[in-house]
């Protein structure tokens, strides 16, 4: 019977909020070395943002057997890798970046901020900062800027 009442109260959310309902994870999992600061001042950068975080550390050698089989080459990568729903994050995405990808939803793997640019989220460094792009990582390896800053 519980299962039933939950089955028809599912019904009752309108088909149109699915999308928006899946655009959001719950958490963006980031898979970090654990003797990285940087990496957990981005995270903070996110959470401010109201994106939620969860912290994982690997250590290195797993770290970048795991940027290789998501499709995130040596040019691309950046310290840290996340993932946000079905999409890569990877390095110091500002915040605003990842929930503009969430909402356009395009068909791509991700986001990257190769490198670790100064004044980059997690990466600031008082006044100095540094110009960067954020590029949107499309299937095939391509990129495109998605986002330029500075």
């Amino acid at each position: 019977m519980q299962r039933r009442s939950f089955l028809l109260s599912a019904v009752a959310i309108p088909f149109a909020t699915l999308p928006a309902l899946a655009a959001v994870p719950e958490a963006i999992v980031v898979m970090k070395s654990p003797s990285c600061g940087c990496c957990g001042a981005w995270a903070s950068h996110l959470n401010s943002a109201g994106l939620k975080t969860e912290i994982r550390n690997v250590d290195d050698e797993q770290l970048w057997t795991m940027k290789d089989r998501l499709g995130v080459t040596a040019e691309l990568a950046s310290c840290h890798t996340a993932l946000a729903g079905t999409y890569v994050i990877e390095g110091h995405v500002p915040a605003a970046d990842i929930q503009r990808l969430l909402s356009e939803r395009p068909d791509a793997i991700g986001l990257t901020v190769p490198g670790m640019p100064i004044g980059s989220p997690g990466m600031e460094m008082g006044a100095e900062r540094d110009a960067f792009e954020t590029l949107l990582i499309h299937a095939d390896g391509s990129t495109e800027v998605f986002a330029r800053h500075g």
